[in-house]
């Protein structure tokens, strides 16, 4: 008689398959997925899941077992970000379903192509004729439907194949996100008769701009005086980033990137604004453009400073997802992907320079003196608010990273210093900027570097958070450890939760709940047995330095109180 515990065994109506040689659905899974080119899976075994974990005992997947999943979504997130394949994710149903719900709102609102594979309570479950089963839930696609591109259920065991396909498909076409798939625990424990599957295929739908609406923007740029732009997030989910610099230079535009768009232009270069995307100095000089190319951003919150921006120009907007279009702002709307629209446009626009023959002048000033003064300026005020400490800090961090690593940023001070900053260099900065949940920074950092291993590149990574968005995800450092996963985590421990201390202190006078009781995160990483210390802001560098030499995970603790630079609105 077996001694497994009874919660383990499927329900009624299920068969078990106590031969380990015949096939089942979740067969299907792991060797459609293999196929189509997935080598790693996030994620969390549960019970209605069970065959898709047997299954991948009999494949080649490597499997990155997270303790929460909504930080298996943030690693699976992360590791598409770091090397531009589909992140895949398995869930368990019900609970586990539902707590990668945020993790996949973040990858949604960011544009991250993502398969996810939930199980599901039995089929005959389904449709509330058999309430009260563990994990049930009434309509679990129906929750993942704010948060990923689409759901989809598979009742029968030979639909796998071809489900998993399509939904790969739907994720990498442009806009890119998680799409939803799930299957009921008995069709992936089943004996199937389909045979292995040999080949899957899976393209992105072509997404080009229309001819007529290319046609009216080079319209616009070839008479604009004051051709700018803004480049955000889906410059660099399009690969736009050659298109975007030869545009820029034919037009002389400068450029400014929002926070998903870091790296997306060169930061020293002589028409770039870099990311000062919050401040009103920069504010100024889009406003006063005649023409405003706004590539892969709605013109958002952040990309608005906060809706106080108001252009005097016309604005051509152009991005993947239709929704996005004239959302905040009018303008020409181009719907498509960003790197086929910027190609288009660069193809078109052969001339140099702008408007009559003798280029763009803001003003009596050429674009270049425009963005150096305005570079200027923005030195000049964020210098003259007692922010050495902070300067300091994040030169000294950026000093320490070398080139071409990635670096992954939770919500808290140093990555919003980071949003306007950091300069990417070689590396991609990866922050939580589209949903702005806590907890990115950690899970997302080990998914990154677990696929930079995966496809032989360079793979240490640095993560960032504070002491508030460090608990979000402090259980991964098992995760680490586990696999033995080369990341730097620096966590900033001012004590609480330091962007929102100071949002209260300065609209109310005070702060309220925002202070924390946390523990020594430098014992706390070592009794997961990754190696920690505990430095001074002065300190950081040499730190950071001397762990990325290390083995494996390791942890940089710094107790500091670190501020943002004023309000740029209040600033003069």
């Amino acid at each position: 008689m077996s001694d497994a515990d009874p919660r383990l065994i499927p329900e009624a109506g299920t068969h078990v398959v106590p031969d380990a040689s015949p096939r089942n659905g979740g067969d299907l899974v792991v060797e459609t997925l293999e196929a189509l080119g997935a080598k790693t899976v996030f994620g969390i075994p549960g019970q209605h899941a069970l065959g898709l974990f047997d299954a991948m005992g009999r494949g080649n997947l490597h499997f990155v077992s997270s303790r929460v999943e909504n930080n298996s979504a943030f690693a699976a997130d992360g590791y598409s970000r770091a090397t531009g394949e589909v992140g895949v994710l398995f869930l368990s149903t019900g609970p586990g379903a539902l707590t990668s719900l945020a993790g996949l709102q973040e990858a949604y609102a960011t544009g991250v192509p993502m398969v996810v594979v939930a199980s599901q309570i039995p089929l005959d479950g389904l449709g509330a004729r058999r309430k009260g089963m563990l994990h049930q839930l009434d309509d679990q696609k129906a929750s993942a439907a704010n948060v990923t591109k689409s759901q989809r259920l598979i009742q029968h065991a030979s639909g796998i194949p071809s489900a998993i396909q399509d939904a790969w498909t739907e994720a990498i076409s442009s806009p890119q996100g998680p799409v939803w798939l799930e299957i009921p625990q008995n069709v992936l424990l089943d004996p199937i008769m389909v045979p292995p599957v040999e080949d899957a295929l899976a393209e992105a739908a072509d997404n080009p701009p229309r001819v007529e609406l290319i046609r009216e923007a080079v319209k616009w740029l070839e008479s604009a005086k004051r051709p700018a732009i803004i480049a955000g997030g889906g410059t660099r989910r399009g690969r736009a980033e050659a298109s975007l610099l030869s545009l820029a230079e034919k037009l002389r535009a400068p450029v400014i990137c929002t926070p998903g768009g870091n790296g997306a232009f060169p930061w020293n270069h002589e028409l770039s604004l870099q990311s000062w995307i919050e401040d009103r100095y920069m504010t100024d000089v889009l406003e006063d453009a005649d023409v405003l190319v706004v590539i892969g951003s709605s013109l958002g919150e952040v990309t608005s400073n906060y809706f106080t921006f108001e252009p005097r120009g016309r604005i051509i907007q152009i991005d993947a997802e239709p929704r996005v279009l004239e959302s905040n702002r009018p303008g020409l709307g181009i719907r498509a992907d960003a790197g086929q629209a910027l190609a288009a446009l660069d193809t078109a626009i052969t001339g140099t320079g702008t408007g009559t023959g003798t280029g763009p002048s803001w003003h009596g000033a050429a674009p270049e003196d425009v963005v150096k003064e305005a570079l200027a300026k923005v030195t000049a005020r964020v210098e003259g608010q007692d922010l050495a400490k902070e300067l300091a800090f994040m030169a000294d961090i950026r000093e320490a990273v070398p080139a071409s690593m990635q670096t992954f940023w939770d919500m808290t001070i140093s990555a919003y210093w980071g949003w306007s900053c950091w300069d990417s260099r070689g590396g991609q900065f990866h922050s939580a900027q589209g949903a702005g949940g806590l907890g990115y920074g950690f899970p997302a950092a080990i998914g990154g570097a677990v696929g930079l291993e995966t496809t032989g590149q360079p793979s240490r990574v640095l993560a960032v958070s504070g002491d508030g968005s460090a608990m979000y995800s402090i259980a991964e450092l098992a995760t680490a450890k586990q696999h033995n996963v080369p990341v730097t985590w620096l966590i900033v421990d001012d004590g609480g939760y330091g962007i929102l201390r100071e949002y209260m202190v300065g609209a109310f006078g005070q702060a309220t709940a925002t202070e924390l009781a946390r523990p020594d995160f430098v014992k706390l990483a070592e009794s997961f047995g990754v190696p920690a210390r505990r430095v001074s802001p002065g300190d950081v560098g040499e730190a950071l330095s001397a762990s990325f030499a290390a083995d494996g995970p390791n942890v940089v603790v710094v107790e500091t109180l670190l501020k943002m630079f004023g309000p740029t609105h209040l600033a003069d």
